[in-house]
């Protein structure tokens, strides 16, 4: 019998693309996707649970499986307010792993940020340091942190700055090398191979930098 994974953040590039990637892998006889709203894609092995993520508890019978991935993420420009960027980038995240805790789920792996740093004085890095953190401490059997760098390929959002950020990467990448490797913008479906590969091989550290999710999949 194969596996069931439970998607957090199907609607958002990279947990799209690890979805596709997932309906293709022979491994997976199910995949529970967790949204608010459809990823409008018809196959026999989704189960589509469409919910306010601010209240994921309240489906703790239906948050069962082998693994939770978990893509949830915003951006400062797309939540200006602080109080709800930390309910989306620290509470639904964390919430996810106490739930998967509770349900014996042995396998959790988070998108995180490099630079996350619980003890950071700017705001993102501090959110996803403490994510981080409180999701390491449920003590699951399997716990991965991702934390790629500036995440490549094209969004259906209008995000300025972040476009000419990925043009400026593009031209900054090649002369990133050595301890400044890690630095260098990063494709999502690389993200998503990785995290296929960790829920299905075994890997020493449970933060994992971006130069590193490259060389796993390579």
């Amino acid at each position: 019998m194969g596996k069931t994974a439970i998607i957090l953040g199907a609607t958002g590039l990279t947990g799209g693309l690890l979805l596709e990637q997932l309906l293709d892998d022979n491994r997976y006889d199910k995949i529970k996707l967790f949204s608010r709203s459809t990823c409008g894609i018809h196959h026999p092995k989704i189960e589509e649970h469409l919910v306010d993520l601010f209240e994921l508890k309240s489906h703790q019978e239906q948050f069962t499986g082998n693994v939770v991935f978990c893509c949830i993420g915003t951006t400062k420009a797309k939540t200006p307010d602080q109080e709800t960027y930390l309910k989306i980038d620290y509470g639904i995240p964390v919430s996810a792993a106490e739930m998967a805790k509770e349900n014996g789920i042995k396998t959790y792996i988070v998108i995180s940020a490099l630079g996350a740093d619980k003890n950071s004085k700017v705001f993102y890095s501090r959110t996803k340091g403490r994510m981080e953190e409180a999701v390491l401490a449920q003590h699951i059997p399997n716990s991965y942190v991702l934390q790629p760098s500036l995440i490549g390929g094209s969004r259906d959002e209008n995000r300025l700055g972040e476009k000419l950020a990925k043009m400026a990467m593009a031209v900054i990448n090649p002369f990133l090398i050595g301890s400044l490797a890690k630095y260098k913008s990063i494709q999502p479906e690389t993200i998503a191979k990785c995290m296929i590969f960790l829920d299905n091989n075994s890997y020493p550290d449970s933060r994992i930098l971006s130069d590193d999710i490259k060389q796993i999949v390579n």
